[in-house]
């Protein structure tokens, strides 16, 4: 950018890399208007940043716009954040297509999710699915810069001269020469090689490297142009507060479990604070049958308040809870095989009443479905709500 800025002190260090202007936009193909398109939680966000950051140059905005395609118009909703001493924009789909599990089913499912309108596809280098999101999109006809891909880093990799080396094995399964976002998996490392889940008498054989020079490697990525913003995923508040306070590059986003029945309130409002992003993944709670510890529960998208609540705007519970979501403005990661879901998922982004919101917020349990400490040999979400004893 042209404008010279000043980033604030960030808990004494400075945050001198990344800082994040959050937008909510719609468009379309018709003209190339947009329509802003704030929700409430977000105002006194925005008006923080907005007030230490006075010259925003329009024109350093890589606005993004949906395609036609198979002669119909789709639209898409984005979060927006304006990476401010970068040229770079980070636009991330408030509503997201998951490819965890399912690996042969993947390209056409990420074909027909971007034929009905998705535009963020999120994978990992352990899902196994880079290959078949990358024939998915190339069989949509979409072009590439208008696909916001997610990938992230296994724990077999975590060595710092690991790390570029695995980025690279992902931009050859994906055809690209970057990714949208790059997250580090899980802050626990595994030890180093080919092997993703390295055992000796069936544990885990856990390394040595430190989360923080992990992501330090990853900064290194983003400076060389191969991923364009970097975050992490499954970390604690105190796992986060440290690497804030050891690394340059704040995270763009944190990907992490939350849905109505695990909302971790303050762990999002703390995000908020900092500027990250937040993603949910898993946003219909105990849906996914290989969550163990949800099977003793009923399904959180046969909640009766959420299918209530359905029927006054026409919509099921599962799309419910994803409003639910992008409310508080996060972006969402449903996945789903069937075409007919697919759409129904993308169709989870409309607006809740402020009072049903709240209706929702009153639903917390406390409830964590995906906590794989024992296997993984690290003690995750120490300090959050729903750690599983």
């Amino acid at each position: 950018m042209s404008s010279e800025v000043t980033l604030p002190k960030h808990q004494g260090s400075s945050c001198h890399s990344l800082y994040f202007l959050q937008f909510f936009t719609l468009s379309c193909t018709c003209n190339v208007t947009q329509e802003l398109d704030i929700h409430s939680s977000f105002e006194s966000e925005i008006n923080h940043i907005t007030t230490q950051f006075q010259t925003i140059d329009q024109n350093d905005i890589n606005h993004h716009t949906t395609q036609a395609q198979h002669g119909r118009e789709h639209s898409c909703r984005w979060v927006r954040k304006l990476q401010l001493e970068s040229t770079q924009a980070f636009a991330d789909p408030r509503v997201s297509f998951g490819t965890w599990q399912d690996k042969d089913a993947q390209e056409e499912a990420v074909y027909l999710a971007i034929k009905n309108g998705y535009r963020h596809i999120d994978t990992a280098r352990i899902y196994g699915t880079e290959p078949a999101c990358a024939a998915g999109i190339k069989k949509s006809g979409v072009p590439r810069e208008q696909i916001f891909i997610t990938t992230k880093l296994w724990n077999n990799s975590h060595d710092p001269q690991s790390v570029e080396k695995a980025l690279d094995a992902s931009l050859r399964d994906l055809d690209t020469d970057y990714v949208d976002l790059y997250l580090m998996h899980w802050p626990s490392a595994f030890k180093d090689g080919d092997d993703m889940f390295p055992k000796e008498e069936d544990k885990i054989v856990t390394g040595n490297a430190d989360y923080v020079d992990t992501y330090k490697a990853m900064e290194e990525c983003f400076k060389k142009g191969k991923a364009k913003a970097i975050g992490v995923s499954n970390f604690s508040k105190a796992e986060m507060e440290r690497l804030l306070n050891e690394t340059s590059v704040v995270p763009a986003a944190h990907q992490y479990e939350c849905h109505p029945w695990l909302q971790q309130a303050s762990f999002h409002a703390w995000h908020k604070e900092k500027g990250i992003h937040v993603t949910q993944y898993s946003p219909f709670g105990n849906q996914n049958e290989i969550y163990s510890a949800g099977q003793k529960h009923g399904k959180l998208i046969e909640d009766s308040t959420l299918a209530e609540m359905g029927k006054k705007y026409g919509k099921s519970g599962a799309q419910v809870a994803l409003a639910w979501g992008v409310a508080h403005g996060r972006s969402v990661i449903p996945k789903s095989k069937t075409e007919s879901r697919i759409k129904q998922n993308l169709e989870g982004d409309f607006k809740l009443d402020p009072e049903d919101v709240k209706k929702i917020d009153s639903l917390d349990k406390k409830l964590r479905f995906n906590d794989p400490s024992k296997n993984f040999g690290w003690s995750f979400y120490s300090d959050l709500d729903g750690k599983q004893s």
